[in-house]
């Protein structure tokens, strides 16, 4: 009998941390808020170094995974890397767009300010324009994905981001008449996408080499794992000690932005899912597609809100309660993978 699969104690529980960093945050926001401000006033290009820095944290073990040798074998099974291309950019944007447009500006009306609303629907924007890079591979463990495409899958979205996320953000954030520095937007891809893909490719290459592949997989990957998940709290606390004031003031707020994220999210799986039956992909490589497009880079979105809106805005709030509902979210979505193998 197969071993069930399960889930790190880390990942399995990130929603539970999340939540605990949330009330730690709000709670050093309402008594130390005021001595707490100089924090936000630490920039470089409009971009805050202590946030910088905790995000680099996260982001670049993720990076450390990609191994752009896989995509030269692209070309046997295009399929399925098709199906993840065109949902995670010509589809899964422009319907997270939509969905924000349709609860923040019209259903919320009476709850949310206009000026506020398009801040919320830019965080949005902003989580829908950014594929998943790291628990990606853990959902493809889940459902017994095909490892090494998942890996071709995650690089060459990796890549695609480079070149495609700021135009994507720029335009829907136009549409929303947010007024966009491009310079800022641009430099948030090279600080928290450029560097850590090429610090984390060039670590890969030479601790591989020296050390062997064996060696770096299975000894120096677990071992920032922990760095990665730790930055990301830590971050968290931060982000919700500047936003206790405003949550406090309306406690229902991360409820009301919670409704479209989830609706956003079942939709494209289903719609990824359902593609990848038509298009007759195999079970271990339709699912890690779809789980690809229903889940968010959300490292980057939470950075990118932060350098064009601040650390109090709206939009890095959206951006942070896409990562409290994104496990539970994820994890209902392998139940249904797994119970509908084919």
């Amino acid at each position: 009998m197969a071993q069930k699969k399960r889930i790190g104690f880390f990942e399995k529980y990130l929603s539970l941390w999340v939540a605990l960093c949330i009330a730690g945050g709000i709670t050093i926001g309402h008594f130390f808020g005021d001595s707490m401000q100089f924090l936000s006033q630490i920039e470089m290009f409009k971009v805050n170094i202590p946030v910088a820095v905790l995000i680099w944290l996260m982001i670049y073990p993720m990076m450390l995974q990609v191994d752009f040798s896989s995509i030269k074998n692209i070309g046997k099974r295009p399929k399925g890397l098709i199906l993840t291309l065109v949902v995670n950019w010509l589809i899964k944007p422009f319907t997270m767009a939509f969905f924000a447009w349709i609860f923040f500006s019209k259903l919320y009306g009476a709850y949310i300010e206009p000026e506020l609303a398009g801040e919320y629907i830019a965080g949005a924007i902003l989580l829908g324009a950014a594929p998943c890079t790291a628990m990606v591979f853990v959902w493809s463990y889940l459902t017994n994905g095909d490892p090494n495409y998942t890996l071709v899958q995650v690089s060459v979205n990796d890549l695609i981001i480079l070149v495609a996320f700021v135009p994507i953000v720029g335009l829907l954030l136009g549409i929303t008449n947010i007024q966009i520095p491009y310079e800022t937007l641009v430099t948030s891809i090279i600080i928290f996408v450029v560097i850590p893909l090429v610090a984390g490719y060039i670590t890969h290459k030479l601790l591989a080499r020296f050390k062997g592949e064996e060696w770096f997989k299975k000894e120096f990957l677990p071992k920032l794992k922990p760095v990665s998940i730790l930055a990301l709290l830590v971050t968290l606390v931060l982000l919700f000690a500047f936003q206790g004031t405003n949550i406090l003031n309306n406690p229902f707020i991360i409820l009301l932005v919670a409704v479209p994220l989830v609706i956003q999210t079942y939709f494209i799986f289903f719609i990824a899912w359902f593609s990848g039956r038509k298009l007759k992909l195999p079970h271990n490589i339709n699912s890690p597609a779809a789980m690809i497009g229903a889940s968010n880079f959300f490292e980057l979105a939470v950075a990118v809100a932060i350098a064009l809106f601040g650390l109090q805005s709206p939009a890095a709030l959206v951006t942070v309660v896409g990562v409290l509902v994104e496990v539970p979210i994820m994890l209902s979505l392998v139940t249904f993978a797994n119970k509908w193998k084919y």
